[in-house]
């Protein structure tokens, strides 16, 4: 910097102010300390630390000095004793002003539910509980939870009330297609508040997501986005010599979880999922 582009603001000779190629110093700023190579150990030390301007003075040949206070103990890494106030003085070419903080923006991270629901006793029934067990086994994102809630329909309901950004139910839902096949429904959530033969009510054993979405909305859950992962079972009874899921909906439950945490990337950066059948 050229120091003929030094000069005071005021009229009456104060240094109070200072430009300096373009930028105000003044008593009081927080600046950082670019200290020549002049051979002074104890400036040299000094590189990038972060003062307090204490005054802006003029030697007996009218040079300009800054004198700074710093804003860290010296003695924590000059290893001397230093009175409080120490004073050290600079250039106004050996100081620089302080960046802008940077702004952070908050972040909203968006809440994702992924329910597998269903009865581990009766066959295929239990597909949404095996999805739910092995998603729950690998890393989730900030926001999303996966849970179980296998035949507990009031505890969905009441999940539901609590709210999130999306909902996923995962479920064994025949559809007349090939055991085993994987699809993704969209229900109408305008049908839930159309009225019903009676209040509304579950069955403890009953976990039709229709059902539970109903009942949610009767306690007051605000549903924005739900979707359901189905799969095709291939039997919804008693199994016959073992408990657990037929060879094809247990080789579909791998191609659900693929499918959800598509879906949960997809929520998650903001976009949404085109309209689809609705069950």
């Amino acid at each position: 910097m050229n120091e003929n582009d030094w000069r005071l603001l005021d009229a009456d000779r104060s240094v109070d102010e200072l430009r300096i190629d373009g930028w105000r110093l003044q008593k009081g700023d927080r600046i950082v300390l670019r200290p020549r190579a002049r051979g002074d150990v104890f400036d040299l030390v000094l590189e990038g630390k972060t003062a307090v301007v204490e005054a802006i003075e003029q030697d007996l040949d009218g040079n300009f000095l800054v004198a700074v206070v710093l804003e860290e103990d010296p003695g924590a890494y000059l290893g001397l004793l230093r009175q409080p106030g120490h004073r050290f003085f600079f250039t106004p070419q050996e100081v620089a002003p302080l960046p802008p903080p940077t702004r952070v923006e908050p972040t909203s991270t968006r809440t994702i539910l992924v329910a597998g629901i269903g009865n581990v006793f009766l066959g295929d029934d239990g597909f949404g509980v095996e999805v739910a067990q092995r998603m729950a086994s690998r890393p989730l994102p900030q926001g999303v939870t996966v849970a179980d809630y296998g035949i507990r329909g009031y505890d969905l309901a009441y999940a539901l009330v609590r709210g999130a950004d999306h909902v996923i139910l995962v479920d064994a839902c025949p559809r007349r297609q090939q055991p085993g096949s994987v699809f993704l429904l969209e229900p109408d959530l305008a049908d839930l508040d159309a009225p019903t033969d009676g209040p509304a009510t579950l069955d403890a054993h009953d976990l039709n997501p229709i059902h539970v979405l109903r009942l949610a909305r009767s306690l007051g859950a605000e549903l924005r986005s739900v979707l359901v992962v189905g799969c095709e079972p291939a039997t919804l009874g008693p199994p016959e010599g073992h408990l657990g899921l037929s060879e094809p909906v247990r080789t579909a439950v791998g191609e659900a979880v693929t499918l959800i945490e598509g879906l949960v990337a997809r929520f998650l950066a903001g976009d949404t999922v085109p309209r689809l059948a609705t069950p």
